[in-house]
């Protein structure tokens, strides 16, 4: 499957199926693995394109820039769409894919003709406990073993893994430019923010039709508070409760908060067909309303 260049970063993603499109983004720091499921599943029906974000799989480690990391994820899903002719699609995704794939709405709404997300995480808390895995971690290995520790860590270790021009890219960076980048995108990600880093405005700018999925109140980092606020804010949108009950949850284990992301492969696997059947059921309806484009339906 390709690579393309998108704003200057070499992105890998997968195209696959025909019909009304929609671009699926991962959730924590994942790669597209978790979502596979899912693909597989909306493939025969719709044409599916895989997002493959920045930092986080096997395209381009890019540590910087003048916007947040999660703005830059969703300008980047927005030229991709653009650039390979699926746009307008819809966006789906969950975790950090529910709040990539609400920023693209709020700050492109031409590519976007619809927005399916679950497990919407957002707010003081959840960017508390997370942002330590997202940045913290690597910031510490910058201070104390420079741009080698920082390779070396698990993470960043499968980075280079999946992406060999990774280890080139991050051992030319200055430590210091790492961890001044690494900084602010931390304190940008634990903003008080009702989604993510995105502003009461932006998520009010949003034009489009959403379903909002709920998260579980035991779980701060997607807490069911998060996409109560974005309901009460993004002007079209219906609220659905989460795939999972409590006690699911707690089975899980989401409660570990180690790294965010690191059980999502296994737990979208295990709702792929609930998390499907809903987005098609979103895209089928939508579609009455607004047939699909040309370019989009490919």
């Amino acid at each position: 499957m390709p690579y393309t260049k998108i704003n200057g970063i070499n992105l890998y993603y997968e195209d696959h199926g025909s019909g009304p499109a929609v671009i699926l983004t991962p959730g924590g720091r994942g790669d597209t693995n978790a979502l596979r499921p899912i693909a597989a599943l909306l493939a025969p029906h719709l044409r599916v394109i895989l997002h493959d974000r920045r930092n986080c799989g096997r395209s381009e480690v890019a540590i910087g820039g003048e916007l947040s990391e999660q703005h830059h994820w969703a300008e980047e899903m927005a030229g991709l769409l653009s650039h390979i002719g699926a746009a307008p699609a819809y966006g789906a995704g969950g975790s950090a894919g529910s709040r990539t794939t609400l920023t693209m709405a709020a700050r492109h709404p031409e590519v976007v003709k619809g927005v399916y997300v679950w497990e919407v995480s957002g707010g003081p808390i959840s960017g508390a406990v997370m942002s330590p895995g997202y940045y913290g971690q690597f910031i510490e290995a910058a201070k104390t073993g420079g741009m080698d520790a920082v390779v070396e860590t698990e993470f960043f270790a499968q980075r280079v893994k999946d992406n060999p021009d990774n280890r080139d890219r991050l051992m030319s960076m200055d430590p210091a430019d790492f961890i001044s980048a690494m900084t602010t995108w931390q304190s940008q990600f634990a903003r008080p923010n009702p989604v993510g880093d995105m502003t009461e405005d932006e998520l009010k700018s949003i034009n489009c039709p959403v379903i909002l999925k709920e998260g579980n109140t035991p779980d701060d980092v997607h807490h069911m508070s998060a996409a109560e606020n974005a309901h009460r804010l993004i002007p079209d949108t219906e609220l659905l409760p989460s795939a999972w009950s409590h006690e699911e949850w707690d089975t899980i284990g989401q409660h570990d908060h180690t790294f965010p992301g690191i059980a999502a492969t296994n737990r979208y696997s295990m709702k792929a067909t609930h998390y499907a059947a809903e987005i098609l059921d979103f895209v089928t309806k939508q579609e009455i309303v607004q047939p699909v484009s040309t370019a989009a339906g490919r």
